[in-house]
């Protein structure tokens, strides 16, 4: 019964891995492109004052469209691994972040075969193309974003963790939304203007009006869409008391609320608290 138990709690974190890995990897990826709200719904630029000649439009990268999955997936992986089980994923996927743009580097790198540019020298309109820059601009993306990439998501990320800790010593298992919706709160808000900040204000050429203004949308974004995601959070807890056993569910929360980054407190048999090592995948280890 242990064993079986402890089979689904690994495969369970695999899955849960998977998903969170994949959907932050594809985020940084196309988080090079900006690209309009209000076009993608036929609307005019909302055009809203802000700085001076600033005005604010709905316009989002790419990237923000998967970053509510990735938080919601961390609330889960949070609630059931604690924050060692999210560390653990989160160092893990920072790494293969930092692989991915190193191989996009090189790849960009390579000399073109020349019939591949004859073969895509022209676009659907017959005009000249260039088809090895237009590889180049689209992933060979810069330092400066692939540091501000990385940094905002290490700290959007351990902010998140600590957020939905702390209201679930309030909440106790109950209102998930309000953990949820809170951690994402603070999360998505630093994350939305970090990246940003570093890879366009200190190694870029925009204002820092420009980066508020983008930031701002982000932001609303990132945040409005994981709100509507919560009944997804609910839904994602029943099908995993269903695989586990909610007794065996329940356990595993309350092992995790008590979990710090890299230690959690386990009550002895004296009464006081054990210090043990967790390595978040739902076990404790003397």
């Amino acid at each position: 019964m242990t064993t079986t138990l402890t089979k689904k709690k690994t495969n369970l974190f695999i899955l849960l891995g998977g998903i969170f890995i994949t959907n932050a990897i594809l985020a940084e990826l196309i988080g090079v492109k900006i690209f309009s709200a209000e076009a993608m719904m036929g609307l005019q630029p909302a055009q809203i004052p802000l700085f001076g000649d600033l005005a604010l439009d709905f316009n989002l990268t790419a990237g923000a469209v998967l970053w509510p999955i990735v938080f919601l997936t961390t609330d889960v992986i949070n609630e059931y691994y604690g924050k060692a089980g999210v560390r653990k994923i989160s160092f893990l996927t920072a790494g293969l972040i930092a692989y991915a743009f190193f191989v996009i580097f090189g790849v960009t790198h390579l000399p073109p075969a020349g019939f591949w540019l004859e073969v895509n020298g022209q676009d659907a309109e017959g005009n000249p193309f260039n088809i090895n820059y237009a590889f180049q601009t689209i992933f060979r993306q810069g330092l400066g974003i692939i540091i501000g990439s990385l940094v905002a998501f290490l700290i959007g990320q351990l902010l998140d963790v600590y957020v939905f800790q702390k209201l679930r010593r309030f909440t106790g298992p109950d209102k998930i939304w309000l953990r949820a919706t809170g951690s994402t709160l603070v999360s998505q808000f630093v994350d939305s203007f970090v990246v940003l900040w570093i890879a366009f204000f200190v190694f870029g050429n925009w204002t820092w009006e420009l980066v508020i203004a983008v930031g701002i949308i982000n932001y609303i974004y990132k945040f409005v869409v994981a709100v509507v995601l919560t009944p997804v959070l609910y839904v994602a807890h029943h099908f995993i008391d269903q695989y586990l056993g909610k007794d065996a569910a329940d356990q595993m929360a309350d092992e995790a609320s008590k979990s710090s980054l890299f230690f959690m407190e386990k009550p002895s048999s004296s009464g006081t608290s054990d210090v043990v090592a967790n390595d978040g995948s739902g076990d404790s280890n003397v």
